[in-house]
């Protein structure tokens, strides 16, 4: 399977167990108070046992093909966890994670698992926004003496803010699939209408400007 069939396969994937769900005319409200046209959360996946297979397989595949010198995998917490874990018992590889912050008892540990300094990490993300969580982990990893190899991820919107945030940090990222292709793949299937793809995209490049809406 070609990079781009994966992309399009785990894209219907998430399509259809609604992981990512568009509603272009009622959108929802972030945190933040933007309003959005899709709604995002890969944890279904984890509910959904043949879309969890094929995004397990895929982050596996990706970890072999993009990272082959990986040593250790570390999951963010708490999205990225179980998909760590499961790809890592895929790969026969040690695994562990990174807390948002240190525990207030015992060893006050924020990275969990056996990490040694100058070992081969590879970061596994469920989703890229702005980057801004999954470039904690890493300062974290790095600070611990860790060699981070990258980041594998399900989704990514591919953000500006994010792209630039992660070319600062010099932090490589592989996603399964993209915004791009997963709006394509909604329109193809019905879940949109073709002429909402661009409205989309529009949203994508600037989450601020709601003239998407129009």
């Amino acid at each position: 399977m070609t990079r781009e069939e994966q992309s399009r396969l785990i894209a219907g994937d998430l399509l259809k167990i609604k992981a990512v769900f568009f509603r272009p005319d009622e959108p929802f409200t972030w945190a933040s108070g933007i309003k959005s046209p899709v709604y995002c959360d890969n944890r279904l996946t984890l509910t959904a046992p043949e879309v969890r297979d094929d995004v397990e397989n895929a982050l596996a595949e990706t970890i072999r093909r993009e990272y082959p010198e990986a040593e250790v995998l570390m999951g963010t917490s708490t999205a990225g966890i179980a998909h760590a874990a499961i790809t890592a018992h895929i790969l026969k590889m040690p695994m562990g994670y990174v807390r948002s912050g240190a525990k207030d008892h015992g060893r006050q540990n924020q990275i969990e698992g056996k990490l040694e300094p100058g070992q081969k990490v590879v970061v596994v993300e469920d989703l890229i926004s702005t980057g801004g969580s999954v470039l904690e982990v890493v300062e974290v990893l790095r600070a611990a003496g860790a060699q981070v190899l990258g980041i594998v991820s399900i989704f990514t919107y591919g953000m500006k803010k994010g792209l630039e945030r992660l070319a600062a940090a010099d932090v490589r990222n592989i996603s399964l699939t993209n915004f791009d292709v997963i709006a394509d793949e909604a329109a193809k299937q019905g879940y949109i209408r073709e002429e909402d793809v661009a409205r989309l995209i529009r949203f994508r490049n600037n989450p601020q400007d709601e003239s998407w809406r129009e």
